[in-house]
């Protein structure tokens, strides 16, 4: 029962309440059915909502893209071990040689490819750090593939909030989020 939900829902009191909701980043229709209806209406009735980051803004896409390149001049084969990286261009020929057979019907009705999409998740890894390009062969799975072109739980309200006409804002930057991840080092990764 919906009503029996743990909802991720913290209420603020004070006048008119605030609200804290817990989000997860995965495609927006994996968890939909599961929110709570007393999540869905506080969203709704709230006039300004706030995300981790803006991601319905272009510099944010950019910044992001941006933060997990390594330095200028560096590529992943000079970083990594040599097998390692042997192992990975491997894998990623198998996941681009697959991702054909992955894809829906429904994607390929809306015009996705999977040459573009592989880029799009992909290109350029050889210039991605080490933790960046762990996060992005952890979502180089059949399933995730067959999700791809949904947008995660975070973008689709924060789509939702610009149709309902809502203030957004960020609570983070993204160099928040960048220099801790960029910070580990190679061991850690």
């Amino acid at each position: 029962q919906q009503s029996e939900l743990n909802s991720f829902l913290w209420t603020i009191k004070r006048d008119p309440p605030s609200y804290f909701f817990g989000t997860i980043h995965v495609p927006y229709t994996h968890v939909w059915d599961f929110i709570p209806e007393n999540s869905k209406k506080a969203f709704q009735q709230s006039h300004i909502v706030y995300f981790e980051l803006d991601l319905t803004d272009p510099y944010t896409i950019s910044a992001l893209t941006s933060c997990q390149l390594l330095p200028q001049g560096e590529n992943l084969q000079d970083v990594l071990p040599h097998d390692i990286y042997r192992r990975l261009k491997r894998h990623l020929e198998y996941v681009k040689l697959m991702m054909p057979s992955w894809m829906t019907p429904d994607q390929r009705g809306k015009g996705l490819y999977a040459d573009y999409l592989f880029n799009a998740i992909a290109g350029n890894w050889e210039r991605k750090r080490p933790v960046w390009v762990m996060l992005m062969v952890n979502s180089l799975t059949e399933v995730d593939i067959k999700s791809r072109g949904e947008p995660v739980l975070d973008l689709y309200l924060a789509q939702e909030a610009e149709r309902l006409s809502k203030q957004t804002g960020a609570v983070e930057k993204v160099e928040e989020q960048c220099h801790p991840l960029n910070g580990l080092n190679f061991s850690q990764v």
